[in-house]
């Protein structure tokens, strides 16, 4: 075995691979090596047009995902979340379900820790992953005993030749490999699921859930809103509780609970434990978290809204003026599905990126105050200075963050820190 890193390794990271004998590199690809291998496991950020990916796979050589390379060596049932928005959430939700059931779970893919290093030292029987579609596309053996779709908008299209339809056919690779015994968790409401379907079948049991207030289909089981409550109906044994009974509020978040309870009913967890579950569950770092009330203002933290879908959920939920600070790396934003949101609540967008232009020339019809910032704690002060008792500063970016910042983490961490210092 032999890793290979073109950055600089963690020192946690090149301690554990000292203590274990495995041989590594850091800074370079030694080609010659790698292209001498039986497999590679690809990290997720390396995409498939990259040169050496392209060598290798002239060469025949197989190239995976650690996700599909860590299931080989496991037997537990795994519970697996995509979707372009709340699959975090829900994934997080969906564990903290199995947690208060008593199940050994282990919590893997995109949160959590390595799905092959707890496979290698534990033994759980049961996994919940969330898989982003980078993960997917290098996966062809692995199989998702219950699978759950969140939603599907346009996001990472750079990666998919800027074709929404490829975009999609990677989402949909979660349903490889299921058997009839299986579940599919999926949005009814969603119509880019619903065009995915047309193309992909699976002989998994179909669980829809939907929002809208319209019954499910004639013969499905899975969840929907009647008045102000919501059910999740599974095995003809309903489970009914009211929406503001939930943890998390929001219509984006009942879809979310929903997802997430239906796997628990699926399961056959306990009603009780699911309803618990949903109404005490602590929602993430960076995902509409409150950061603090300053004479009046209002500050909250939503930088893992990296696409403009997440974006809308977060404008959506806002019930007073809005100091709106956007921007970073772009991925082929359209802005348009904003304008009415921004048109009704956004007062003024503070753009914190290296290249406001694009955010400009969307709205700058439309909002009047526009200002560039250069990182979070110019752009923190210029929306202190902006703001008046009751209206809120909300960070949610619609973009990636790499062109300031290491990660959306690291980008929410110090817009914080400069709202504290305020």
């Amino acid at each position: 075995m032999f890793l290979s890193d073109r950055g600089t390794l963690r020192h946690e990271f090149r301690d554990i691979l000292e203590q274990r004998g495995i041989a590594y590199e850091e800074g370079t690809h030694s080609e010659e090596r790698i292209l001498s291998s039986h497999e590679v496991i690809k990290s997720p950020g390396i995409p498939g047009t990259a040169p050496l990916i392209r060598s290798l796979r002239e060469k025949d050589i197989p190239v995976i995902s650690e996700i599909e390379f860590a299931a080989r060596y496991t037997t537990a049932k795994k519970i697996c979340i995509t979707g372009s928005n709340g699959k975090t959430t829900t994934t997080l939700l969906t564990y903290h379900i199995l947690k208060n059931a008593g199940l050994n779970v282990g919590l893997a893919g995109n949160v959590g820790k390595s799905f092959a290093l707890q496979v290698a030292e534990h033994s759980f029987d049961y996994y919940v992953l969330e898989l982003s579609s980078f993960q997917l596309d290098d996966m062809y053996d692995f199989r998702a005993e219950i699978a759950i779709l969140t939603n599907i908008t346009p996001d990472h299209l750079d990666r998919y030749e800027y074709k929404l339809d490829n975009y999609v056919d990677s989402k949909f690779r979660i349903l490889r490999n299921q058997q009839a015994e299986d579940a599919f968790i999926y949005n009814l409401d969603d119509p880019e699921t619903a065009a995915g379907l047309r193309r992909h079948t699976t002989p998994a049991r179909l669980f829809p859930f939907t929002i809208s207030g319209s019954p499910l289909p004639d013969g499905h089981e899975g969840a929907f809103v009647h008045d102000t409550f919501f059910t999740i109906n599974t095995y003809q044994n309903p489970l009914t509780m009211k929406i503001t009974e939930l943890a998390l509020q929001g219509k984006h978040n009942l879809a979310n609970s929903m997802a997430a309870g239906v796997a628990g009913r699926i399961l056959d967890l306990r009603k009780e434990v699911v309803r618990e579950s949903l109404e005490n569950f602590e929602n993430i770092e960076h995902r509409l978290e409150h950061v603090a009330r300053v004479h009046g203002i209002t500050f909250i933290n939503d930088s893992k809204a990296t696409n403009v879908n997440s974006t809308w959920y977060a404008l959506e939920s806002m019930d007073r003026p809005v100091i709106w600070i956007a921007g970073g790396q772009d991925k082929g934003n359209d802005y348009n599905e904003l304008m009415d949101l921004v048109r009704l609540k956004v007062k003024a967008i503070i753009c914190m990126t290296k290249d406001s232009s694009k955010i400009r020339n969307a709205f700058g019809g439309v909002v009047d105050t526009i200002v560039d910032t250069g990182g979070a704690e110019q752009a923190v002060r210029v929306a202190y200075d902006l703001g008046r008792e009751g209206d809120i500063v909300l960070l949610s970016p619609a973009c990636a963050s790499f062109d300031l910042f290491e990660n959306y983490e690291d980008r929410g961490r110090q817009f914080k820190s400069a709202v504290r210092s305020l």
